[in-house]
């Protein structure tokens, strides 16, 4: 380096290699201990990803009745295409389209009302004050308008289905729902980001983590008996299941103060001993079955919408919830909530990684002795638990990658390496934005605050 001495370079390198030695030790052996409890869990699919059968046939019988619940807030842009997509490709006769919207947002109700004149199975489901509140309490709205609906008609709905404004549905989504809540409660199709290009980064960590969650790590908690998350899109709820629910909340299904009403859903009718199930992904004609969207694409929203999931997924449901249920249910719990830690000890590894790259490469060109090994020599076992770490490493890596080929192609599988880098500086930034949004509101005794993620979808259906 130009203008600075080696020899204070050197000095400088050998202070930040003792510091980065003597934090390696204590970061190693909660890698090592992260890294064994993701081993078992890629080994528990393994063990039951032969025995996974998508949803069996349906039972024989009339076809459900199914009520399509769409919260909106500011959807104007999006809410039409949507809805005219879908009206068109879902197979299923028997179900109506409840749109949720505020007295204070008539650009997505007039939208609404364009497509509503079109087709009378759409109805538009006003909310009784100002918006924006949260979805939560939009969708318990849209369960009154509902109740409403069916008083009028003299009818009954047998399932509730939640979507988001941005969703593609696949055609086929609501006939696999009908069969498997013939034996749960409540039921999750997969939710998979649609394909952008390589060039997007931010997307791309959407898309790993998609393609691992949906098509192997919720499967495998069902599996083994742990409760099942609604993921927010693609949830189908019994009406017995919902009923349950509402004798026991005074009559809210959704809590409208959680931040991730999905997440807290779930839990919930799991602790009420609702079944649930989670439909294994499947492709038909080379295409998932699955809810498709896009996801932010920056990493500004990216923050701010992982930011709600830590708050409500890790900090929310502790507070409210503990750690309910059996070993199984426990572990899982542990597993979702692990990145309060995992995800700034992520970004530090990547920080020493990237210093332990930059000072072997100096002192290489400069045939001088690597100051971190020098120092990692007073370890006992030092280099046996970095192996250790870094096979665990690799069978992760390995894991994600094959995970993320198996949806979107080896080809751009071929990233995952360098996104995981870029999605553990995001999700450390959620992370560390969580915590203090939490505790701030908690010291100043003030409700936390429901952020909305700003929507896009695509111009024309995508199922690939």
């Amino acid at each position: 380096m130009p203008g600075i001495p080696l020899s204070t370079i050197s000095l400088i390198d050998d202070r930040l290699a003792a510091v980065s030695a003597a934090i390696l030790l204590p970061l190693a052996l909660y890698i090592l201990i992260s890294g064994l409890d993701d081993l078992l869990a890629d080994l528990a699919w393994l063990r039951v990803r032969k025995r996974l059968q998508p949803p069996i046939a349906p039972v024989p019988g009339p076809e459900p009745l199914i009520a399509l619940f769409i919260p909106c807030w500011r959807e104007s842009a999006v809410i039409g295409a949507m809805l005219e997509h879908n009206l068109a490709a879902i197979a299923w006769s028997r179900y109506e389209v409840f749109i949720g919207v505020y007295p204070n947002d008539p650009e997505t109700a007039d939208a609404v009302r364009l497509v509503q004149a079109a087709h009378p199975r759409v109805h538009l489901a006003f909310v009784p004050h100002d918006g924006p509140t949260s979805k939560p309490d939009c969708l318990n709205w849209i369960y009154q308008q509902m109740l409403l609906h069916e008083e009028n008609l003299g009818c009954r709905f047998d399932l509730v289905l939640v979507h988001d404004a941005e969703d593609v549905i696949h055609p086929d989504a609501l006939a696999t729902l009908a069969a498997a809540s013939a034996h749960a409660g409540m039921v999750q199709l997969p939710v998979l980001p649609l394909p952008t290009p390589v060039s997007h980064w931010t997307h791309g960590v959407y898309c790993d983590d998609f393609a691992e969650s949906q098509g192997k790590d919720l499967a495998t908690r069902n599996a083994l008996g742990a409760f099942v998350p609604s993921c927010g899109v693609g949830t189908s709820f019994r009406r017995d299941a919902l009923n349950l629910l509402a004798s026991t909340e005074d009559n809210r299904l959704f809590q409208p103060d959680a931040l991730t009403e999905d997440y807290d859903i779930g839990l919930r009718l799991h602790r009420l001993g609702v079944s649930q199930t989670f439909a294994p992904l499947e492709f038909r004609n080379h295409a998932p079955l699955a809810t498709r969207e896009f996801f932010p694409q920056r990493s500004t929203p990216a923050i701010r919408q992982r930011t709600r999931w830590v708050t409500g997924n890790a900090l929310q449901s502790w507070q409210r919830h503990g750690w309910p249920g059996p070993w199984i249910n426990r572990w899982y719990l542990w597993r979702d909530r692990k990145g309060l830690w995992g995800n700034p000890l992520s970004l530090l590894c990547n920080i020493i990684l990237l210093y332990g790259i930059s000072s072997w490469t100096f002192n290489a060109l400069n045939g001088t002795t690597w100051p971190l090994l020098r120092h990692m020599h007073y370890w006992t076992g030092a280099e046996t638990l970095l192996l250790i770490t870094t096979a665990l490493f690799a069978a992760r890596l390995a894991f994600r990658t094959a995970a993320c080929a198996r949806v979107y192609g080896w080809l751009f599988a071929a990233g995952v390496p360098l996104r995981m880098i870029w999605g553990n500086w995001i999700n450390c930034a959620a992370t560390l934005r969580a915590l203090v949004q939490f505790a701030a509101a908690h010291i100043a005794r003030r409700p936390l605050v429901w952020v909305k993620t700003e929507h896009a979808y695509p111009s024309r259906g995508i199922h690939t």
